[in-house]
């Protein structure tokens, strides 16, 4: 049930790092080093049982049976992945004379059938594609049922998969081809998903203020026995951002190690309001733009039909997407050289050869700490990002935020160099971070049809013109336009309110909206909109040095410089018949009203 005040639960995701370890029998204390290291046994036996059983699993009958759905007595699979590899025999093999509890082989196979049943689509559309594709002209045919359509970039990268297998394999015909005819199998990523487990390997509780989980670890690297396997009590303190939130359950976490050490990527259920999108009056358009990340727009419901302002507002990424590109382009000239090595190292003398391997190892580990630093920066632009635009639909009291459908959405037109950076963008991680900020405030995010925004009019859903480049936008009939972000915000926000009632949910996805309806959008005059914030950067000069003036001499006349900053043109009238001189210190109170009054207006 929705309606005013009630709320549903939800998931979210946190990381975390334990301060203290402790033994759960004797109660001595452990070294956080040797923690580490008892979790790396613990990955490295998860991680090498994982990858063995994926090898022997990594044949076309595996994904047959994934693909069905059955097992032998034609009963359906469960969705737990261990109790389905259970019951299909898929158990993980272990070294000799090696204990291994019952509960980490759960995690193994867990892990596992996640990825198979990923792999699992990917090889069905693999084989209605190779059906379709001619090596001679290295061409995919459009397909001819509904089940075989498949998103145009994941077709493209099966095309160049299917294009190398053509030339590696001369006498290949066209046919069906699988999975395992195209690549090997993939490798295991060094975790262990607690939560696939229960209380006999791992439990977590919340207590004075911090999380203490309690997990079976090894004390060996090659445990001979259960006497091996010992609980460790570990304390990790509660992340600053969830103090004061309504957490009703706190999920086992996945462990991880990184160069700082132990990690935990916790999950934890909290109580949020509950959005109903029926019910919604105001929308909130995002529109994802090739110039930032993206752009904001009004529309709203009424008696009179939707009304916008066409006043927009465009997001300030604070110079991170330069500094994304940049990195970009700084991994991508790595990536060149350490395949130009590699290309030299394969005929080089063996002297040469060891000397061009260590630059090839130099270059992976740039590359790799590059690849870190574009991580975290794409996670704090998603996240500022998402409170931002969250903040932008509170404040117009908005109960819808309509983001464009990233599968049909493709960058087509700008360039090799800006199509790669834009689809390289964080736009996925900002949909995601968008959707957990604002349902904490019980706005519904939604996915609308893109095709059209950006280049029909809101009003009468015709053509519009440039005539002021690429980011202008006009229609001479409506007599409406401005930035062509923003009226592409307006489209998206009308199709969210026409289609509020049409709604599509699927799990582990946004709520869609699958069809584009028109309605004119009138045009309104007034102002109904929230003024963005705008950070107020004024370098203002606090004191002016003393200095003693020397007898005899004239004081030299000088003329400040410009103050950086968008708040320049509030200047204060200086005194009657003073030019600046340094011996008057401009007084700079006056510019904080009346940029307040601007602020407000």
């Amino acid at each position: 049930m929705t309606g005013p005040g009630s709320t549903v639960p939800r998931q979210f995701a946190f990381t975390t790092r334990a301060y203290m370890a402790v033994d759960d029998a004797t109660g001595e204390p452990i070294g956080l080093d040797d923690v580490d290291i008892r979790v790396g046994w613990l990955l490295d036996l998860v991680t090498a049982a994982g990858g063995e059983l994926v090898s022997r699993l990594w044949q076309p009958a595996t994904f047959d049976v994934l693909a069905a759905g059955r097992d032998r007595q034609d009963r359906r699979l469960p969705a737990q992945g261990h109790v389905a590899a259970a019951r299909l025999g898929w158990n993980p093999h272990y070294p000799g004379g090696v204990y291994v509890p019952s509960r980490v082989s759960r995690v193994v196979t867990a892990q596992v059938m996640a990825t198979l049943r990923t792999m699992a689509y990917r090889d069905t559309a693999i084989t209605a594609l190779s059906a379709r594709f001619d090596p001679a002209t290295g061409t995919v045919a459009p397909p001819t049922e509904p089940r075989d359509f498949v998103s145009a970039g994941f077709a493209r990268g099966v095309r160049r998969q299917l294009i190398a297998h053509s030339r590696r394999e001369t006498s290949a015909q066209a046919g069906r081809l699988r999975i395992t005819d195209l690549q090997g199998p993939p490798q295991t990523s060094a975790m262990a998903r607690l939560s696939v487990a229960d209380r006999q390997l791992a439990q977590i509780a919340a207590a004075d203020g911090g999380l203490v989980l309690t997990v079976k670890l090894p004390t060996s690297p090659t445990p001979a026995g259960r006497a091996q396997w010992r609980r460790v009590r570990l304390t990790a303190t509660i992340p600053a951002h969830l103090h004061g939130r309504a957490v009703t359950d706190w999920h086992l976490p996945t462990l991880i190690l990184d160069r700082k050490g132990l990690l935990w990527r916790c999950a934890a259920t909290e109580v949020v309001p509950a959005g109903d999108p029926k019910t919604a009056i105001v929308a909130v358009g995002v529109d994802w733009s090739p110039s930032a990340l993206g752009a904001a727009a009004l529309a709203a419901d009424s008696a009179e039909g939707l009304l916008s302002d066409y006043r927009g507002w465009t997001y300030d990424d604070r110079g991170l997407g330069i500094k994304l590109a940049r990195l970009q382009a700084e991994g991508q000239l790595l990536h060149r050289k350490a395949a130009r090595l590699t290309r030299l190292a394969a005929t080089a003398p063996p002297e040469a050869r060891a000397e061009l391997e260590a630059k090839i190892a130099v270059l992976d580990e740039h590359r790799e700490a590059v690849g870190v630093k574009r991580g975290k920066i794409n996670r704090e632009l998603a996240f500022h990002f998402g409170r931002q635009v969250t903040d932008y639909a509170a404040d117009a009291q908005a109960q819808l935020i309509a983001v464009e459908d990233l599968t049909t959405l493709e960058t087509r037109g700008h360039g090799r160099v800006n199509n790669n950076r834009a689809a390289q963008s964080a736009r996925r991680r900002a949909v995601a971070a968008l959707a957990h900020t604002a349902a904490g405030v019980g706005i519904t995010v939604v996915s609308v049809p893109a095709r059209g925004s950006s280049a029909l009019c809101p009003g009468c859903d015709g053509p519009l013109a440039r005539p002021g480049g690429y980011h202008d936008a006009w229609c001479s009939h409506c007599r409406v336009g401005g930035n062509r972000d923003h009226v592409a915000g307006v489209n998206l926000a009308k199709r969210a309110l026409l289609g509020r009632n049409k709604v599509t949910r699927r799990r582990g996805q946004l709520p869609a909206i699958r069809v584009a309806e028109h309605a004119p959008v009138r045009q309104c005059r007034d102002k109904h909109g929230p003024t963005p914030r705008r950070p107020r950067h004024r370098r203002v000069r606090r004191s002016l040095p003393t200095v003693t003036p020397r007898l005899g001499v004239t004081p030299k006349q000088y003329v400040p410089a410009s103050q950086a900053s968008v708040w320049d043109t509030v200047k204060p009238t200086p005194p009657h018949g003073d030019a600046g001189s340094r011996d008057t210190c401009l007084s700079q109170a006056p510019a904080i009203p009346v940029a307040d009054s601007m602020r407000s207006m």
